[in-house]
């Protein structure tokens, strides 16, 4: 792509060093967007000011939800340089999700080259706080100008970037999870695996229950028996059972996480077994019984790891491990982030270098 960049006349103030930056409370000075119709498919690719964006209210995002999204970071390497991690996965998993939302993908090498191209405009805005990344937002909108459900005929791509700290307030902590038995998230033949606002939508329900008494997430079950672990809230989930790892299989209604992907290697690289299976809340009871329950972690591009320190399921609540960080989260913690930092070897090739 031939991106044109207008660089802004006026730059925000760029956070202290030491802020707490949280996740998604700031904003950089630009913006990519690029626009499709059916003439001239996706063109006028572009780095801008950000910007509000000007739709009415007949545009049909507002009516049905035709929307994708995504998420990345941008990280400081030691050396001074700047990487991705695994971009071109998100890129294939946007362009999944355009297809099942019909919405005209973007090619995985636009996305990426979009990607790379901003995080050089704004490199300023990365922040070198432990912990700190610049995160990435790609999103897809679908923007006629009219109502009726049909796939829409025009779109715009866009991203923007938000200097972040930890996704939970309290840093590497184990949270508390509910596991909803009243709502589902998704059901297979829907639009689980999809990255898709709908999805989160949904779930929104279930999360103020649990935020009622406490927890800060949930853990959903299947659609259709309400038995099987699905995922808990915007992020896959792992069980340490006697010495073996097990995770829900992917069967179209749980979200195909860059971050499970390289959780799964880096534990058969440790020397692990893992099992990609439908595993039951009862099979997790009984665990927790024989105490073979050794640790349970859920895992996203926002969180890295996240450690589970307590369980509940309808009536009985139960801690795993004292509530504490385990050995192997805490290791798989260590070595993704050590990765994305540029710290710990990229044995796995997963880094791609934008300076």
């Amino acid at each position: 792509m031939d991106i044109k960049i207008s660089l802004a006349e006026q730059r925000n103030e760029k956070p202290a060093k030491g802020t707490k930056l949280g996740f998604g409370n700031y904003f950089t000075d630009h913006m990519f967007e690029m626009d499709y119709d059916p003439i001239n498919k996706w063109h006028n690719p572009r780095i801008v000011p950000f910007h509000p964006l000007s739709l009415n209210p007949s545009c049909c995002i507002f009516h049905y939800a035709q929307e994708i999204f995504e998420g990345l970071k941008a990280y400081h390497r030691p050396d001074g340089g700047i990487s991705l991690f695994r971009p071109e996965m998100n890129a294939k998993r946007m362009y999944d999700s355009a297809l099942r939302l019909c919405i005209p993908p973007v090619e995985v090498d636009d996305f990426v080259q979009a990607c790379i191209e901003l995080v050089k405009v704004e490199q300023d805005w990365i922040p070198d706080d432990e912990g700190t990344s610049l995160y990435l937002r790609p999103f897809t909108i679908a923007v006629d100008d009219k109502i009726g459900v049909h796939p829409a005929s025009h779109y715009k791509f866009i991203i923007i970037a938000s200097p972040t700290g930890s996704y939970y307030p309290n840093g590497l902590e184990p949270v508390k999870i509910w596991i909803e038995d009243e709502y589902v998230r998704a059901v297979r033949g829907g639009m689980g695996y999809a990255k898709a606002g709908g999805n989160y939508a949904v779930s929104l329900k279930g999360q103020e229950k649990a935020a009622l008494d406490g927890y800060s997430q949930v853990l959903w079950l299947d659609g259709i028996h309400q038995k099987y672990i699905e995922e808990a809230g915007a992020m896959n989930v792992f069980f340490k059972i006697d010495n073996k790892v097990i995770t829900p299989m992917l069967n179209g209604s749980i979200l195909p996480g860059i971050t499970r992907d390289s959780v799964i290697k880096l534990c058969e690289y440790l020397g692990y077994e893992v099992e990609e299976r439908r595993i039951s809340v009862d099979e997790i009871l009984k665990a927790d019984q024989e105490h073979t329950l050794e640790e349970v972690f859920s895992t996203g591009t926002a969180a890295v790891i996240s450690p589970i320190g307590t369980l509940r399921y309808k009536e009985k609540v139960f801690d795993i491990n004292n509530k504490e960080i385990g050995p192997l989260s805490q290791k798989l913690y260590d070595t993704l982030t050590g990765i994305q930092n540029g710290v710990v070897e990229d044995t796995f090739g997963w880094l791609t270098k934008v300076l």
